[in-house]
């Protein structure tokens, strides 16, 4: 793994020199933050030896260099999910590129389904910790001592001072931040109401396939991690309303300007 970490590096360096001190994960829908980055360079997935490709609508499948708000960040427009056949190795490689290119924070973002009965479509919910149990752990295996220790610690896997800056950020411009606990499952099925209301009793706020995995792994790498939850449906509703993809899209869309407005802020104070 540290082999070909090392190759999709030395290839990306081969073609942009600048190292990124941030790394930024988009989620389903958020792909036009990217325009918010003064880019300088940019690379599709398959290009990057050993790198996955994005096989999900809204994800676009490509690395973006630039500079936001006086940082040189790294972009990963589109991200991979083990639903899609992607084994855990394959779902975190490309955050062990990131930290290998040189990035020392990590900002994620993500569509999620809201199992809290107090959050409406649209919300934007901190991540302040996960549950983890309905995913594979990314550190299964042989451990790599390269990357981390063989039992990272998790009780802090989300930077508390990062969160602190984030609700300093919202409450100046007057944007409504929830906070909460996302639960991580495999997908890609969207759940049952009776799956909804099981995660809602575990203590979950809101739901999602993807984010966990690549925490954990960013966690083991000891790169500090902020993440975002755009809330695009609600699991727990009595309505016999169905979710679609395509509304899961049109809620992050809408949702992004305040994503983005927190994201370039955040890194203006890092």
């Amino acid at each position: 793994m540290l082999k070909k970490i090392n190759e999709a590096v030395d290839f990306i360096k081969s073609k942009y020199k600048t190292k990124p001190v941030v790394g930024i994960v988009l989620g389903s829908g958020l792909g036009s933050f990217t325009g918010e980055i003064k880019i300088e360079f940019e690379i599709a997935y398959n290009e990057i030896p050993h790198f996955p490709v994005s096989t999900v609508e809204g994800h676009s499948g490509k690395l973006i260099f630039g500079e936001l708000s006086g940082k040189k960040v790294v972009a990963m427009a589109g991200r991979f999910h083990y639903y899609e056949g992607y084994s855990t190795q394959e779902v975190v490689f490309p955050i062990r590129v990131l930290k290998y290119l040189g990035a020392e924070t990590l900002l994620i973002s993500n569509a999620a389904g809201g199992t809290n009965i107090n959050f409406s479509v649209g919300d934007l919910m901190v991540i302040k910790d996960h549950i983890s149990v309905l995913t594979l752990n990314p550190l299964l295996g042989k451990n790599d001592d390269n990357f981390g220790p063989r039992f990272p610690d998790m009780s802090e896997p989300y930077k508390k001072s990062l969160i602190k800056i984030a609700k300093d950020i919202a409450a100046e411009n007057n944007i409504e931040l929830r906070e909460g606990v996302y639960v991580g499952v495999t997908g890609p099925s969207f759940e049952t109401r009776a799956e909804y209301k099981m995660l809602h009793m575990l203590g979950a706020d809101a739901v999602g396939m993807s984010t966990v995995q690549e925490v954990i792994a960013a966690v083991h790498l000891g790169l500090p991690v902020f993440a975002l939850s755009v809330i695009t449906d609600l699991g727990i509703r009595e309505a016999e309303n169905k979710i679609t993809h395509a509304e899961v899209l049109e809620a992050a869309r809408n949702a992004e300007p305040k994503l983005a407005l927190i994201f370039k802020e955040l890194i203006a104070r890092l």
